[in-house]
């Protein structure tokens, strides 16, 4: 009878090894990704507290009895659980509960918008600039560069005062400044890709440059995109915030959690709850969405593990 070779017996330390690296090879690289993402305990538990966030947001300002911007002049500055207001009242009388939660939803709003103006241009500036190299690329990352010179403020004041006050601006404006960085790491990530094996098969292929670029540069470039994108959600959120506390950002009746911020500051002295539960909130988001940008960045680079 013939004897069965020990890397395949079941229960032997050759066989589990066998077992462990068909399992490994079976796995892609994101696969892997998503292993390390969820062994990441602070990075999961963000996810959730995220998640929670978006939904109240999404779902209670309609269930609650004040509406965010339903004036009550007999509540004025009333503190937290006073006449039915679970975290208390401005200085017209608005819940401010009700307030954080609209304004939370339009900060939340605001960064994924855009980060996706930041993305789209961005990956699209700096994709092209990378694979085409030579003059194109001196001119448009001179570009960009003269682009990086423009302080933000002078930069946005400009858009406002050609356009007008509006929603939409805020988004454009920040979208507008945040693609520069997105392009230059795309750039960098791009001119490493293109020379590569893969890129010259594609080539002899016959398939155009935006052929290659859209279904295989852009592709492999999705690993620091997606941590990079994590990591500007926050940042365009606190620029939001700053350009509502001086005045620039969201304007009434909308409101913003910076907006929020800013009449806290006001009104420190005599209503401290319209700063502290603002600041607690934007604290607890700008801080979840750093766990999980930091995540996702040990995640899909195990060289930072």
């Amino acid at each position: 009878m013939s004897r069965q070779p020990s890397a395949f017996i079941p229960g032997s330390r050759a066989g589990a090894a066998a077992m462990e690296s068909a399992a490994v090879q079976g796995r892609s690289l994101w696969d892997d990704a998503r292993r390390r993402l969820f062994r990441n305990k602070a990075a999961v538990t963000s996810m959730i507290v995220i998640a929670v966030m978006v939904a109240l947001a999404l779902v209670l300002p309609f269930l609650l009895p004040f509406k965010y911007n339903e004036i009550t002049h007999t509540d004025v500055l009333k503190a937290p659980l006073q006449s039915g207001h679970l975290l208390g009242t401005d200085t017209l009388g608005r819940d401010l509960f009700a307030r954080i939660l609209t304004g939370l939803r339009m900060s939340i709003t605001i960064g994924i918008v855009a980060t996706a103006v930041a993305l789209v241009i961005g990956v699209a500036w700096g994709a092209t600039a990378g694979y085409f190299g030579g003059r194109i690329d001196e001119v448009m990352m001179r570009i960009v560069d003269v682009l990086y010179s423009l302080p933000f403020i002078f930069f946005v004041i400009i858009l406002m005062v050609t356009f007008g006050r509006n929603i939409i601006l805020i988004f454009v404006a920040i979208g507008a400044v945040e693609w520069l960085t997105m392009s230059r790491i795309v750039r960098a990530q791009t001119m490493s890709l293109k020379n590569m094996e893969f890129i010259e098969s594609a080539r002899a292929t016959g398939l155009t440059a935006g052929q290659i670029i859209g279904r295989h540069v852009v592709p492999n470039l999705l690993g620091p995109v997606v941590v990079y994108i994590t990591l500007t959600v926050p940042g365009v959120i606190l620029t939001e915030a700053f350009l509502s506390y001086i005045g620039m950002g969201v304007q009434e009746p909308r409101t913003s959690l910076g907006r929020l911020i800013n009449s806290g500051v006001t009104n420190m002295e005599q209503a401290p709850w319209l700063l502290i539960f603002p600041c607690i909130v934007m604290a607890v988001l700008l801080l979840a969405l750093n766990f999980i940008g930091d995540g996702l960045r040990d995640a899909i680079d195990p060289k930072d593990r």
